[in-house]
């Protein structure tokens, strides 16, 4: 598993996907709906937690994969 959350924002026109706490994005897509494909997939296969931030910078949505504590009984 890698270190840090995937997620995806957008700055300068193309919208972007990376791990949290780097500067260089991952990749770069011409649409939101692309990253979020792109974002979601590299979350999953990594098991981390899934951000997406409006233009704005504010997170908009946030989804775990892998992360959940286990389900307690009763």
């Amino acid at each position: 598993m890698a270190d840090g959350d995937i997620e995806v924002y957008y700055e300068g026109k193309p919208w972007h996907v990376r791990r949290q706490g780097e500067n260089e994005p991952l990749s770069d897509h011409a649409t939101k709906e692309a990253a979020l494909k792109m974002g979601r997939l590299r979350a999953e296969a990594e098991g981390v937690e899934f951000y997406v931030r409006n233009r704005d910078g504010t997170i908009a949505e946030k989804d775990s994969h892998g992360n959940d504590p286990p389900e307690k009984p009763g």
